[in-house]
């Protein structure tokens, strides 16, 4: 419990700074699964804001006592003590059209902007073709498939693993989970 009201205080902190500055941002990652019916245990919070806001977001974030730890120009890593932050800027039009479109949605933090499953599925793709290695990953997406498989527009899903030339991939979880 003090780990969840711990990760509580620190979105609660990191919300407060991005409305201050009039950031927009949506909850990506392992906090963003619960609300798409995947639970799995996580310690960092993870966002999507427009790239054209990395210079404000890193700005705002280091008043809260947070250190850059690497920023690319896709991505930046924040730590502060034990507490991780990281962030996925939004450069392309698929990705700031997810940011726009997130829905508000409670979440055990609050009302908070939570990218869709099939986004989710699309960005955690595109962390798998950056790192193979991340199997955490494709476990999320095999998770997210099957627990939201009713519910799915699965022409946006089969655009993503085309986009990253993993359709054989699809069809075979697709085959696993019916």
């Amino acid at each position: 419990m003090a780990a969840a009201s711990r990760l509580g205080k620190q979105i609660a902190e990191i919300v407060s700074a991005l409305d201050a500055v009039s950031i927009p941002f949506a909850l990506i990652g392992g906090l963003a699964l619960a609300s798409h019916k995947v639970i799995r245990a996580t310690q960092d919070v993870d966002l999507l804001i427009d790239s054209n806001d990395a210079d404000r977001v890193d700005s705002a974030v280091k008043r809260l006592g947070y250190r850059n730890i690497h920023r690319s120009s896709d991505a930046g890593n924040y730590q502060r003590g034990d507490e991780r932050l990281d962030l996925l800027y939004a450069s392309r039009a698929p990705a700031r059209r997810l940011l726009a479109a997130a829905p508000r949605q409670e979440t055990s933090f609050g009302l908070l902007p939570v990218i869709g499953p099939e986004g989710l599925i699309g960005f955690k793709l595109q962390a798998l073709g950056n790192d193979p290695r991340r199997i955490q990953d494709m476990a999320d997406i095999r998770a997210l498939l099957h627990a939201n498989r009713a519910t799915l527009n699965m022409e946006e899903v089969r655009e993503y693993f085309h986009l990253f030339d993993r359709e054989p991939l699809l069809d075979e979880i697709l085959r696993e989970i019916h």
